[in-house]
């Protein structure tokens, strides 16, 4: 009997796989894992390429790695582009504003807005929310925001 590798526990000495772990334990048992994984990941990168059209291309790619699922499937159209810049410069210039004004109440909520228009944070929410806010959601939290915190900066 020989052990695993990676979990040393005993396995037989014709075994492909531990029994534990899962580690293959020859050269073409590891072959084949990765055979497997790549196609997997192929698989998982054509389905989600079919039905999610926006967070395929959020810009970043990722790195090659020679797995498929974390190149994006699809370019970002003009006007996806557009839009995100946008947001950029409307969250960022916020921020911005916001900061030579910290000392007053309504610059925090100015803040906010800036901080909630940001792509970033649309991708970040998606996960404990299920999926992505929608881009009208985020810019009417933004508008409610910014109104705010300027009518707050106005009246105070």
């Amino acid at each position: 009997m020989k052990t695993c590798p990676r979990c040393e526990s005993s396995i037989d000495d014709e075994a492909r796989y531990c029994l534990e772990c899962g580690a293959p334990q020859t050269e073409e048992a590891a072959e084949e894992l990765d055979e497997y994984v790549q196609r997997q990941a192929q698989q998982v990168a054509a389905d989600s390429g079919a039905t999610d059209g926006e967070s395929g291309g959020d810009g970043s790619d990722g790195g090659d790695g020679g797995v498929a699922a974390f190149v994006p499937t699809e370019e970002l159209t003009d006007r996806e582009q557009l839009w995100r810049r946008g947001c950029y410069v409307a969250g960022y210039g916020s921020i911005v504003v916001a900061l030579t004004l910290v000392p007053q109440v309504g610059a925090f909520v100015l803040i906010l807005g800036g901080i909630a228009i940001l792509p970033p944070v649309r991708r970040l929410t998606a996960e404990p929310l299920g999926s992505p806010l929608k881009r009208e959601v985020m810019a009417g939290l933004y508008a409610v925001l910014a109104l705010l915190g300027i009518a707050l900066l106005v009246l105070l």
